[in-house]
């Protein structure tokens, strides 16, 4: 056996590590979440990285999936051995290739961390629909469980895959194991070689087409030898399960670590059993481990190898008292008697009984199927334990993990239930997307890794699918026994909130455990803290009897050249109160991995870093906080200033992370939803807003312009509205085309994300002091400036669209015209969303939109909240994506249907006037070109 090298590493970077190793030809097309792999197998190579035989593979970078599974073919045709990576639509893609490949008897892996499928919706997140629409096409298909797990079976696959000449689709869960950090043991170079036969590689390699031996591959069959032809690879499937079991026993010998097609875990007398495969096998092992310690006769059979399905092996693992079996799927198929792991069971459990070959002790077991966890949705002990309870009267197709209110088959399930684990700490930190926060923590926890190697650790990072600026949580556990908890913290240790304005929207301290420590970035000091938190976030600290500290990080990184990059005064902080490690090595762990992490970028950045740890360690403060609440601060309803039921009820819900609660009903079924619902969120992010300063204003316009979230407006304000305006709100005398008339510009503060541009592209400026300009940054944490700021842009909203007398050519003109694209989730400063903004302006409320997948249909088109919006008319742009490589023909299909029906349109309308009807109504629409919006106007009249 190997010495042990542990690893911090997250389950994309393991099944690369071995992959990288076992390939000379790797085609490649990123996509999430399995575009670490390709990203790693890269740079591997760019680093001149060797396999196994010496050579540094070749990674090439297709146009689509389909184009990489046609390389993968070609090459492995040709004698390489090949690999790729992919997931959700993009395996789809590569369906015809695979069947080719696994037709050819080709020796492959193809490496896939396990996606939802884009449905009524698109979904980044992980289940097992895509490997499930795979599971025909003639590969061989095992599955990973953990991070470990992921490097174990990505070997074994490659060594199975040689020895059978049957393709494998190896899987985990994407991004509840492909991203997340676990320690680990790793796999070193000699174990590979122990494991790929070189003779089966020569094998491989010598049936690889050459014009020094030609041969013809991929002819055209007639109907008198085809089916023949399909028949006769049986008997290499048949070979499979034998083969992948050995491989297991012989990795076993090597490494220490022994696996199974299918591993049993649980009482030996259980009465029930789940089977299941994936990330959830982890949390129904560490559920029935709590279970069996107390008396229940429960067990787990986890499924690796799903594809060739070994009856009689998998009848075997099941212990012989079984009377309830509970089958868990990680998909979805519409309309089948059941999901197809549970059809497999059922089919094995009735094809040995018929054989007479059964070992039930009591009768043919109860064999119910059911669905968890579709688009990463949690799956939790307290879930696992309720399917257990279940079967005591069994649902059949149960639903368990959200409320099923619509046909019933939810199952219920006790959400205060925890397994509490000794030794096993978990910590949570709420961050603003791109503040440093997730990437502190990675740092975190290699720093607890390293340490203390005692320790085991695990680190898993949720975001909102906002660019940057959204919400994000950290979750990091250490403990001294092996970390078996694929799913996010609810009762932590220790909890952080990076960002003030999230404790005026979310219940964060919710997830703390009594006597927990919480820290909070806070502009306010510890004697004053107090009385500026919400009510709600009071009662829960006294309630919980937390350990409660602040400091103000962001004023820590601005004194210390970081900008808005608090992570560091963040991470030094949770290391100075959480007693993880002892403040001097966690000084001492931290400064090394900022050396490591920024040396590169020069001394400066390394010695500012250091001094904001410094800075950080001494900024700390304790609140002694009273034994009653204070004040009259509450949290901020969600959509408050909706008047939809549906947006404040669902998309609030959703808006202040709380969806899991919402039930089925509430969902729509198509999955179409309002849109010109971000001006509903009001995320009130930004540290610093803009002010503007009429007397400096040129009225240019080009702040309006830039403005990458549509916070900056301008509006002709008419007299018979200037008495109505709040207190501060101000306004100038109009300049160009607003001459001789008042005009106000405007900054919706509270959608702002600080991100400066605006600042850089003003021109008003004062002549005596040129660095003075029309806008200036002023801090957003007084509460005084907050309402007058908010008020100051309801009025403003209220005011009626400046509609006349507007040059759209010019940036003065865009600025008093509505935009229909306004407060979208894109990053602060974003160089697309000004495009998309202007376009709304000159041709939304006519706009029908074919959005390709990326950037431009997360901030367009992600719930909770969209930022096309309408004109006071009701009319604005409509929108729809499809698929990750269809936009151009998707929009082709609208753009077909609009002429066809503007055609038809035209033959009803002349049709009409040969009848008499209008003759003059006829005529003008007929007439009509639409060329302007003053002829489009009229035409809608018309």
């Amino acid at each position: 056996m190997a010495d042990k090298k542990m690893v911090m590493i997250d389950g994309n970077t393991a099944a690369a590590w071995v992959a990288h190793a076992c390939s000379e030809v790797i085609a490649i097309y990123p996509i999430t979440p399995s575009s670490p792999m390709a990203e790693t197998s890269d740079e591997y190579s760019a680093q001149g990285r060797k396999n196994l035989w010496g050579t540094v593979p070749k990674v090439y970078e297709m146009q689509s999936e389909a184009g990489a599974a046609g390389a993968v073919h070609g090459a492995l045709t040709t004698g390489a051995l090949s690999t790729t990576f992919t997931a959700s639509q993009g395996l789809l893609l590569m369906i015809p290739n695979m069947y080719k490949i696994a037709g050819e008897l080709t020796s492959t892996v193809f490496h896939v961390s396990a996606r939802a499928l884009a449905a009524s919706a698109l979904s980044i997140f992980g289940d097992h629909q895509d490997v499930m629409a795979c599971r025909q096409t003639g590969f061989a298909m095992l599955a990973s469980n953990s991070v470990q797990e992921v490097m174990d079976t990505a070997m074994i696959s490659h060594a199975a895959t040689l020895r059978s000449r049957i393709p494998f689709l190896h899987f985990f869960d994407g991004f509840r194991t492909s991203h997340e950090l676990q320690k680990i043991e790793e796999i070193p170079y000699e174990v590979m070689k122990e494991m790929i036969d070189d003779g089966l590689v020569a094998e491989h390699r010598t049936r690889g087409l050459t014009p020094e031996n030609p041969a013809i591959r991929g002819t055209a069959q007639n109907p008198d030898v085809y089916f023949q032809g399909r028949e006769v690879v049986n008997q290499f499937y048949d070979k499979v399960p034998s083969i992948v079991q050995a491989e297991m026993d012989k990795f076993a010998k090597l490494s220490g670590r022994q696996y199974h097609l299918f591993d049993y875990t649980g009482a030996k007398d259980a009465e029930k059993v789940i089977i299941v495969m994936g990330s959830g096998a982890e949390t129904v092992e560490e559920t029935v481990d709590y279970l069996t310690a107390k008396g229940e006769k429960v067990g787990v059979l986890k499924v690796r190898l799903y594809r060739p399905f070994d009856a009689a092996l998998f009848v075997k693992a099941l212990p012989p008292t079984v009377k309830t079996i509970a089958v868990l799927d990680r998909t979805k198929e519409p309309g089948s008697l059941g999901e197809p792991l549970y059809e497999d069971v059922v089919a094995a459990c009735g094809e040995i009984t018929q054989k007479g070959e059964a070992p039930w002790k009591f009768q043919f077991p109860t064999i119910i199927g059911g669905r968890y966890g579709l688009g990463s949705k949690e799956f939790t002990p307290a879930m696992v334990k309720g399917v257990f309870e279940s079967l005591n009267k069994p649902v059949r197709g149960f639903i368990v993990g959200i409320k099923d209110d619509v046909q019933g088959k939810s199952l219920p399930w006790d959400e205060s239930f925890n397994i509490e684990e000794e030794g096993m700490n978990e910590a949570m930190f709420y961050g603003l997307g791109s503040d440093g926060t997730v990437g502190a923590n990675k740092n975190s926890i290699k720093i607890i890794g390293d340490a203390k190697p005692e320790l085991n650790a695990q680190a898993y990072f949720s975001y909102d699918s906002k660019k940057s600026g959204g919400f994000t949580v950290s979750h990091l556990r250490f403990g001294v026994k092996p970390i078996r908890r694929p799913y996010l913290i609810n009762h932590a240790d220790f909890l952080a909130c990076h960002k003030w304005s999230y404790m005026e929207t979310y219940d964060l301290l919710a997830n703390a455990k009594p006597g927990a420590t919480f820290l909070l970035n806070s502009p306010y000091k510890a004697d004053e803290v107090w009385k500026h938190l919400p009510v709600e976030a009071q009662k829960r600290i006294i309630d919980k009897k937390l350990k409660f500290y602040v400091i103000d990080a962001f004023e820590i990184a601005r004194g210390t050249g970081m900008g808005s990059r608090i992570n560091t005064v963040m991470q030094a902080a949770y290391f100075k109160i959480s007693g993880v490690l002892a403040e001097q090595k966690a000084v001492e762990y931290m400064k090394k991995f900022v050396e490591k992490s920024y040396g590169k970028k020069g001394k400066d950045v390394v010695e500012k870093n250091n001094a904001t740890i410094d800075a950080a360690l001494s900024a700390v403060h304790e609140v002694k906080y009273p034994a009653q609440t204070e004040g009259n601060n509450h949290m901020k309803p969600a959509m408050a200033t909706s008047k939809d039921p549906f947006v404040k009820e669902v998309l609030g819900t959703m808006t202040v992370q709380e969806g899991d609660k919402l039930p089925v009903s509430k969902m729509p079924v198509d999955g179409t939803f309002p849109t010109g619902t971000t001006r509903f969120e009001k995320r009130a992010v930004a540290e610093r807003v803009p002010e503007w300063n009429p007397a400096l204003c040129i009225q240019c316009g080009q702040c309006t312009v830039v403005c990458s979230h549509a916070c900056i407006r301008m509006k002709v304000v008419p007299e018979s509205e200037l008495g109505k305006a709040p207190v501060g709100f101000k306004t100038a005398e109009g300049k160009g085309k607003q001459a001789g008339k008042k005009m106000t510009l405007q900054i919706s503060t509270e959608d702002c994300m600080e991100c400066g541009v605006c600042l850089n592209a003003c021109l008003g400026k004062s002549k005596e002091n040129p660095d003075q300009k029309a806008l200036r940054f002023v801090p957003f944490t007084d509460e005084a400036y907050k309402k007058s700021a908010v008020a100051n842009w309801e009025f403003f909203e209220k005011l009626p669209d400046t509609k006349e007398d507007l040059n759209l050519s010019t940036p003065q003109g865009l600025a008093y015209k509505l935009p229909l694209f306004e407060f979208s989730g894109a990053c602060g400063g974003c160089g697309e969303t000004p495009y998309i903004k202007i376009l709304s302006q000159l041709f939304g409320d006519r706009a029908v939109i074919a959005n390709a997948t990326g950037c431009s249909s997360i901030y367009g088109g992600n719930l909770p909240t969209t930022p096309y919006c309408k004109t006071a008319e009701g009319r604005g742009p409509s929108w729809s994506n499809s698929l990750f490589e269809d936009a151009a023909e998707f929009g082709l299909g609208m753009r077909l249907t609009s002429d066809k029906l503007a055609e038809h349109a035209r033959e009803i309308a002349a049709q009409a006037k040969s009848e008499g009807i209008e003759a003059g109504l006829v005529d003008k629409l007929l007439a009509n070109t639409q060329a302007d919006d003053a002829a489009i106007a009229e035409q809608r009249k018309n």
